[in-house]
């Protein structure tokens, strides 16, 4: 019971300081999800053994780049391109025997743009035609945390298939069915409140946002089952480190900017 109220605790802090920052202002928004980012990029650096600090300071140079370069079209376009690269290195470690990340010049590229090039993304998808969409990425939290949580209940109800029983024992397809399911009806009915995405549109991001968000959240369990770990740090009571919490949304995040990026250009 101690156990659970104390998750539910560090939970309410957690959506309170997400939603404080979002209507607060963007820059608000953007400096929270940069500290995050040094404590998944801390957290990372203990599971893959990195030495040094320099990571640290290659992150806080690739925000400043950011901040002052975000109307430059091109190089927003090869950061997105060297995100998803190393997000795709990251699911042939996931789907290889590879049993770690070995050479040092490996986890520094694949720390710096697997959580700055998320981290940054993810700061990046309110902003539409230059105004900053509030109810977008809030929206995007909510088809997570859905996800999350009816993955969670359908897989401890009826789930007996393991999805990737090697990496997650706990996570069943069923579970895993049970959380699309309930996001895509979820963001069915998020056109209500932002009408930017159209309904048909806000399914299609959803299912972007689940698959994407399920392979970044295999990708951080079989880091921390290398390291011989539970849980990434231990940051936020209950709920482990703060790259457990954060796992899918930055692995899915330039996935789901790509998504509204394309949607603008179709429509």
């Amino acid at each position: 019971m101690r156990e659970l109220l104390r998750r539910l605790l560090t939970g309410a802090v957690y959506v309170i300081l997400l939603l404080s920052a979002v209507f607060l202002s963007s820059d608000a928004f953007d400096f929270l999800f940069m500290v995050f980012g040094l404590a998944c990029l801390y957290e990372y650096k203990r599971l893959v053994n990195l030495k040094g600090y320099y990571i640290f300071l290659a992150y806080l140079g690739l925000w400043w780049a950011y901040i002052y370069l975000i109307h430059d079209k091109v190089l927003i376009n090869m950061l997105m391109f060297l995100t998803i690269f190393v997000d795709g290195m990251l699911l042939y470690y996931l789907f290889s025997k590879t049993k770690k990340i070995h050479y040092t010049y490996e986890k520094f590229i694949i720390g710096l743009f697997y959580v700055g090039g998320g981290c940054i993304f993810l700061t990046m998808i309110p902003y539409k035609d230059n105004e900053f969409a509030k109810y977008l990425i809030i929206g995007i939290f909510i088809l997570i945390w859905v996800n999350d949580s009816f993955a969670y209940l359908v897989g401890k109800t009826i789930g007996r298939t393991k999805l990737f029983p090697s990496v997650s024992p706990k996570k069943t397809i069923e579970g895993t069915l049970g959380g699309l399911f309930a996001t895509l009806i979820a963001a069915y009915i998020m056109a209500i409140y932002e009408p930017i995405v159209n309904p048909k549109q806000w399914v299609i991001l959803a299912a972007v946002i689940v698959l994407m968000g399920s392979l970044g959240d295999l990708i951080e369990s079989k880091l921390k089952r290398q390291a011989g770990v539970k849980d990434s740090g231990a940051i936020l009571p209950g709920h482990g480190g703060m790259l457990d919490r954060l796992d899918s949304l930055i692995f899915a995040a330039p996935f789901a900017y790509l998504t509204l990026m394309l949607f603008t250009y179709v429509s």
